[in-house]
């Protein structure tokens, strides 16, 4: 599932290639015609995200909602435009762009009302701006629940996935099965900064990237990861390798249908 980086970047190549200007929306796929009818030849006024969800406005309270799920794939590109395929869900297009939407849990289309709903049961996201870490504190203080469960939930924080997850509690050195009530609010405060800075350099750089200058690959003489999730990173997919910090071994377990990346030697209780 992407995590929430690609989703703010999707909310910026949307706003980029299509807002304040009409646009032909279709449903090559036949799931979302009613929809794409009701906004076909309308105006794209924004185009936003929180956590995982997009959100594209078309004023008069119609917004689409789109929740790409664990199968849902979006591809845009620039004229000219192909011919749509049969599993496109939504397509959206101008003379000059498109964006093709594939396989998402969500395609629909809401009023201000139930666009609201959705905010208010997601957690604050790190890419909002003005978003309090402050309401999520508050629910991870009080929980007996791991710190990996609690990053996860899209109700505690929006947008973190399970590569965030695991490289942020390696960066801060703490252990995954900490309970939410052990943590020190100083530790919350210095996670929520820096996945706010990780997760900014995600959008910027459309991949993730964890390590600190001097664990890249060309500061420590290492060949470079080789992923299809790219990025170089401590912990996330390195089952059984050495640790970039100590050398211990990087070691894995499920979670929450998860599998959860952690350093036994960085991350001690």
């Amino acid at each position: 599932m992407p995590e929430g980086h690609t989703i703010h970047r999707l909310a910026a190549d949307h706003n980029k290639a299509f807002a304040e200007r009409p646009v032909r929306a279709t449903s090559p796929q036949g799931k979302f015609s009613d929809g794409a009818a009701l906004v076909d030849g309308r105006i794209l006024e924004t185009a936003e995200a929180h956590g995982k969800h997009l959100f594209l406005g078309f004023g008069g309270g119609d917004w689409i909602h789109i929740h790409l799920g664990l199968f849902g794939k979006y591809t845009l590109g620039a004229a000219p435009v192909p011919p749509p395929t049969d599993t496109v869900r939504l397509r959206l297009a101008n003379p000059e762009s498109y964006a093709d939407l594939r396989g998402p849990t969500a395609c629909a289309l809401i009023t201000d009302a139930e666009k609201q709903a959705v905010h208010d049961r997601l957690g604050p996201d790190p890419l909002r701006p003005g978003d309090d870490p402050g309401k999520a504190w508050q629910r991870i203080s009080r929980s007996r629940t791991s710190i990996a469960a609690l990053l996860m939930d899209q109700k505690v924080v929006a947008g973190v996935g399970n590569v965030y997850r695991a490289e942020v509690l390696f960066r801060h050195g703490i252990d995954p099965y900490r309970t939410g009530r052990d943590l020190a609010r100083h530790e919350w405060d210095a996670m929520w900064a820096d996945l706010a800075a990780l997760m900014r350099e995600g959008v910027r750089n459309n991949r993730i990237d964890t390590v600190r200058p001097e664990h890249t690959p060309e500061a420590m003489g290492r060949p470079p990861r080789v992923d299809d999730h790219g990025g170089e990173v401590y912990v996330y997919r390195r089952a059984a390798m050495a640790c970039h910090v100590c050398g211990g071994e990087i070691r894995t377990a499920g979670l929450a249908a998860r599998n959860l990346f952690w350093c036994p030697g960085c991350q001690q209780r």
